[in-house]
């Protein structure tokens, strides 16, 4: 009865962690794709505009 209950949690648990992994890494990539664009473009004008 106990594997049962383990199995269950689980179960329900998948879900959630996969969610929360696939929004860390795509917060990972966002960060890492916006300090290269800000090392890439340092020295421009149109960075001051950008809010």
């Amino acid at each position: 009865m106990p594997g049962v209950i383990i199995i269950i949690l689980v179960l329900l648990a998948f879900p959630v962690v996969v969610g929360l992994s696939t929004a860390a890494l795509a917060a990972l990539i966002g960060h890492f794709l916006y300090r290269d664009a800000e090392i890439r473009h340092e020295g421009s004008e149109l960075l001051e505009t950008n809010v």
